[in-house]
């Protein structure tokens, strides 16, 4: 999603379906951190937005009260976090084990040019 400000404080909250004010509050309350210029103008993102509008369905629809809301959003901010660290973990161990397999089939192929079988003739049986 586009991170950069591009909306004044009055057509992004037209755009999620909140009064400026509400915009002001979440600010306040941390929950949207809209990019300032440097005359102070707020200007939001369509990420922005987009939270603004998750904010309200959580608000709204499931009746969370805004100490909720924040802690929900943190809670997904970590989420995605782990997600990534988890992708890239994943990739890593990808890579490993192809780098390993790689090694192995050398290993293999080493190891049957450097050790032949003894001709079944030359096996010697003891009796005891």
């Amino acid at each position: 999603m586009e991170k950069k400000g591009v909306y004044s404080i009055s057509v992004a909250a037209s755009l999620a379906g909140v009064h400026p004010q509400t915009l002001r509050l979440y600010e306040r309350l941390e929950l949207v951190v809209p990019h300032r210029t440097p005359g102070g103008k707020r200007l939001y993102s369509i990420e922005d937005v987009e939270r603004v509008k998750m904010i309200q369905g959580l608000t709204q629809e499931l009746g969370v009260n805004l100490a909720g809301v924040k802690l929900v959003l943190e809670l997904r901010e970590h989420l995605e976090v782990l997600q990534k660290e988890l992708e890239e973990a994943e990739r890593t161990m990808e890579k490993l084990r192809l780098e390993m397999e790689r090694e192995m089939e050398a290993l293999r192929r080493s190891f049957s040019r450097e050790i032949m079988p003894f001709p079944k003739r030359c096996i010697v049986k003891r009796e005891f």
